[in-house]
């Protein structure tokens, strides 16, 4: 087996795996739909998501470990880092629905909820003093606002159609809500990235993400929860129970051939 890669921990390095990470480990999750999707165009619009997301990773790990300086590729950074050397949001990881089981409610809200934070990321990235990290957000923002407008019009029908959406989608807000703090949360890693122009601090963007979400809740008969203390901490490399059987089934090839290619 092939061992682990070990990381300079740099800010920056941080920071932009932070946001390749959650688009990484999100991307893996909603690969899980394929085949498995209510109809067959959802099956392919989540697969396509998907693809999006492992796009923008693959260029953010690529510029991270560019950044980061000891001669890693995207590869590696995706396949060879251990646990904790992960650096997505919580909520990403989390599984399809309960009980292992997949449950769409699930997956749309969280879509939305990830969607609209990476949409108004991806924004402010587009003035990055990282010349290629603007390039990058200049693509992938239109990515996001697919994937926010696709996750939203969900919602809406879900919240406002049968009393069995409307129970599942209460159930899937229930249960994701707790998560989504995370992603605003604000340290030193993104206080250096605001000082140096890299990208902004998370928590500049909780107030536009609630109003967009509120807007979404709104239309679909939701109610924003009253925020908990409750604070997960991927974006930490501390990860839920569910962050490892991810990392053992996306790792297992690479970790089992080392350097194998098609």
């Amino acid at each position: 087996m092939t061992a682990s890669i070990q990381l300079q921990r740099a800010p920056e390095v941080q920071y932009l795996l932070r946001i390749g990470d959650t688009a990484l480990i999100l991307a893996q999750r909603l690969g899980e739909w394929c085949g498995h999707a209510p109809v067959l165009e959802e099956d392919i619009a989540l697969a396509n998501v998907a693809l999006d997301l492992v796009g923008q990773a693959r260029a953010l790990l690529t510029h991270a470990a560019r950044l980061e300086g000891s001669g890693f590729d995207e590869d590696q950074l995706a396949f060879l880092r251990d646990e904790r050397d992960y650096f997505n949001a919580t909520i990403a990881e989390l599984p399809n629905g309960p009980n292992g089981r997949g449950d769409f409610a699930v997956t749309v809200l969280r879509n939305l909820f990830v969607s609209t934070w990476a949409r108004l990321l991806w924004e402010r990235l587009l003035e990055s003093s990282d010349a290629e990290i603007a390039a990058i957000a200049g693509k992938a923002v239109k990515e996001a606002r697919y994937h926010q407008q696709h996750a939203a019009d969900w919602v809406v029908r879900l919240g406002d159609g049968t009393a069995e959406s409307r129970r599942r989608i209460e159930a899937a807000l229930e249960s994701l809500w707790r998560f989504t703090a995370e992603l605003f949360d604000s340290d030193a890693v993104d206080a250096a990235a605001s000082r140096s122009g890299l990208g902004p601090r998370f928590e500049e963007l909780r107030e536009p993400w609630r109003a967009e979400i509120a807007g979404v809740f709104d239309a679909a008969g939701l109610t924003l929860p009253v925020d908990s203390a409750f604070r997960s901490t991927g974006t930490r490399g501390v990860h839920s129970e569910h962050m490892g059987y991810i990392l053992a089934e996306m790792q297992h090839l690479q970790r089992a051939y080392p350097g194998g290619v098609w």
